[in-house]
């Protein structure tokens, strides 16, 4: 993926192209798209199906299943090398788990979320881990369960920590309260 150097990016696997749940993620990656360029952050997906199978399913419309136009790119891992490498691979099915993989501007692996076959991937929580890495990288600053861009972060370090948990502490008493 050294084509991404200078901009994170989102790597996910699905496990085959026209099945159930793999349409809305991969759609839903698409339609927000513009949200993740607009952090300096890129989307590709991978299967083991092939390049012409991607290219029906992306020709086939959205209300049978199809993916329609898709705003990135989907790429081929027929001899399964790629799923291997990620360690998403189901050899005995030959496909693949629901793999994620937030790599960040240099290089580095910064998350890894699996998810088994029934399930799909939340965009918004994607986003939000990937806004909160970019986040930390900029400020030095770490950002506590359920951070959202705009919410308090926590300055690491034993004694500045307490301003944070002083604060939610505050808040949940006063919340009480009422």
């Amino acid at each position: 993926m050294f084509f991404f150097t200078g901009k994170y990016l989102v790597f996910f696997f699905y496990p085959l192209d026209f099945t159930f749940v793999c349409p809305t993620e991969i759609i839903a990656f698409s339609d927000r798209i513009g949200e993740f360029r607009a952090i300096n952050t890129e989307v590709v997906g991978c299967s083991v199906d092939s390049v012409f199978t991607h290219l029906a399913w992306i020709n086939t419309p959205r209300k049978e299943g199809g993916l329609g136009r898709l705003k990135y790119p989907l790429l081929s891992d027929l001899n399964h090398q790629i799923a291997k490498d990620y360690g998403v691979l189901l050899e005995n099915e030959g496909h693949t788990l629901r793999g994620l993989f937030i790599i960040d501007d240099k290089g580095t692996l910064r998350q890894i979320t699996m998810n088994d076959l029934p399930v799909g991937r939340s965009v918004d929580e994607t986003l939000r881990l990937v806004q909160a890495f970019q986040y930390t990288d900029k400020h030095g600053e770490v950002c506590p369960a359920g951070w959202k861009p705009g919410k308090e972060t926590i300055i690491p370090d034993p004694t500045e920590k307490k301003k944070y948990f002083a604060k939610q502490t505050e808040e949940e008493e006063t919340a009480e309260e009422k």
